[in-house]
């Protein structure tokens, strides 16, 4: 049975050297390829566009704000009495970005 045994591990005596010798280099070239899949499925669904069905789902779901017309009144009347507001309300109107 050991004679058996170690006639089956002397055939392998190759592979294992082989292994041995180039186990860096498998192991590099393994995670090349798996980093280099990864990289390609990235850009495949980078590119990918959602349907329309999709885009049309989301933006039911979107609830728009609505203002009062009350509210808009007040604002304007605010506005109209006073001139500190009035310019900023200019100002924010020309440049809505600046602070």
């Amino acid at each position: 049975m050991k004679d058996k045994l170690k006639d089956a591990l002397s055939k392998f005596n190759p592979a294992i050297r082989f292994l041995k010798r180039y186990a860096v280099f498998i192991y590099v070239m393994i995670l090349l390829c798996i980093f280099g899949f990864f990289i390609l499925r990235i850009n495949l669904y980078s590119r990918m566009e959602p349907s329309d069905d999709a885009v049309q789902e989301k933006l039911q779901a979107v609830q728009r704000p609505k203002v009062d017309q009350s509210v808009l009144d007040k604002i304007q009347q605010l506005q109209d009495q006073n001139v500190q507001v009035h310019s900023l309300f200019d100002q924010a109107r020309n440049n809505p970005f600046s602070e």
